[in-house]
């Protein structure tokens, strides 16, 4: 039995959860939403699959993406919930195979992945242990899959205060601060407002900026929804489109999730990426950005 999720805040404490709740005998396979859509994850049987889409191979699945939502039966569970994590965690408590122990782990995972933050939150993650911890979790080219391993055995065996006296914890956090601060330039020098939607063009840089992707809500008050856009890599291959409805001006009323599922991409009602090739996205950013400016709801 393995578990599969992605690598992400909310993808860790889905792992944390099934290690405890199930008998969990090998290394946790950390795979892209992008990866399953494409048929690139090799899905086993057996395999716990949880904060991704579905695949037809896996034994358990568990996620709350709106575009995710499934068509056929399957075994696991599947709710519009603010996480995966959540979802996970009604499941297994409601077999008896999780008590309260982890309920202030996902209070924080909740607000941490539906977006449920305040200004001050935004602007001051440092201050915010479960905020700041969740901002250290990147994947460049899975790079940081020892990371990951170790926050899993953290955030099991001890509170939160610990976790961040970690010295590898530590580091990372002080260096989430500072680059904080620069993305922050970043963000102003390259971000354009058209139709109260923030644009944000970072493929004129060689090295792409990286930070606190809610920061732009801030900067750009007036926005209703982000829009970011980036080279997936070197080869300058493929393009990877990010757009979030903004959190503190709520009047977007496009699904995003099934709006990038056209695409070939998903995520939340909210919130979701996808990933295009690079011939064909400037076009596919056109008819995106078009249905985000007329802003209509779905019927």
């Amino acid at each position: 039995m393995r578990i599969v999720t992605r690598p992400d805040f909310d993808g860790i404490v889905c792992a944390v959860l099934l290690y405890q709740a199930e008998n969990i005998d090998t290394d946790i396979y950390w795979v892209e939403p992008s990866e399953i859509q494409a048929g690139k994850a090799s899905i086993l049987k057996g395999d716990i699959l949880a904060n991704l889409p579905y695949s037809p191979n896996c034994s358990l699945w568990f996620d709350h993406h709106v575009s995710n939502k499934p068509k056929k039966k399957f075994k696991g569970a599947f709710e519009i919930a603010p996480s995966a994590a959540g979802v996970v965690y009604n499941y297994y408590k409601s077999l008896g195979k999780l008590d309260d122990h982890f309920d202030e782990l996902i209070f924080h995972t909740d607000i941490i992945d539906s977006a449920d933050l305040n200004q001050d939150q935004v602007r001051y993650p440092e201050n915010y242990p479960y905020i700041i911890l969740s901002m250290t979790i990147r994947n460049q080219d899975y790079k940081d899959v020892p990371y990951w391993n170790k926050l899993v055995t953290l955030l099991m065996e001890t509170d939160i205060e610990h976790v961040l006296e970690d010295l590898e914890v530590k580091k990372r956090c002080s260096r989430v601060v500072v680059e904080n601060a620069a993305y922050e330039k970043y963000l102003l020098q390259h971000t354009k407002i058209l139709h109260n939607i923030s644009i944000t063009d970072f493929r004129f840089l060689d090295t792409v900026a990286d930070g606190n992707r809610f920061l732009t809500y801030s900067l750009f008050p007036e926005s209703i929804a982000s829009v970011k856009i980036r080279f997936d890599g070197p080869e300058r291959e493929h393009v990877q489109l990010s757009i979030g409805h903004s959190i503190f001006n709520p009047q977007c009323h496009v699904n995003i999730g099934n709006l990038l599922a056209r695409f070939g991409g998903g995520g939340h009602a909210g919130a979701g990426g996808c990933s295009l090739k690079a011939e064909v996205a400037d076009n596919a950013i056109e008819q995106i950005l078009e249905i985000l400016f007329q802003n209509k709801k779905e019927c």
